[in-house]
């Protein structure tokens, strides 16, 4: 099983560990595939999942041009990883869009 803390960590150094250990959880049955444990960036069809599946269910954003400038800010933030976490990718959402609460945090 893959460290998901010490990976947000990297980009979240004060990163609660159990809002983590709840993305982790809400995430579920996709970290179980290298697949899609990861998120790409360049594929449109991910990135409406990402809005669709997490920001407007989970994070209630429902601005589309607040989904997208959040979903840039965390690409610039992880371009220079090769692969982007899901797990890290939810945290970093949720964090810029000041929604931790909605994991606990």
């Amino acid at each position: 099983m893959a460290d998901w803390a010490a990976d947000v960590k990297k980009y979240a150094p004060h990163a609660d560990e159990a809002v983590i250990a709840k993305v982790v959880r809400h995430c579920g049955i996709a970290l179980q595939k290298a697949d899609s444990s990861l998120v790409s960036f360049s594929d449109k069809a991910e990135l409406d999942r990402v809005k669709k599946g997490f920001m407007t269910k989970k994070l209630e954003i429902t601005d589309e041009a607040k989904a997208d400038a959040l979903l840039a800010e965390v690409e610039e933030a992880m371009k220079a990883d090769r692969t982007k976490n899901r797990v890290t990718v939810y945290y970093l959402l949720a964090e810029k869009a000041g929604k931790l609460s909605v994991f606990g945090g």
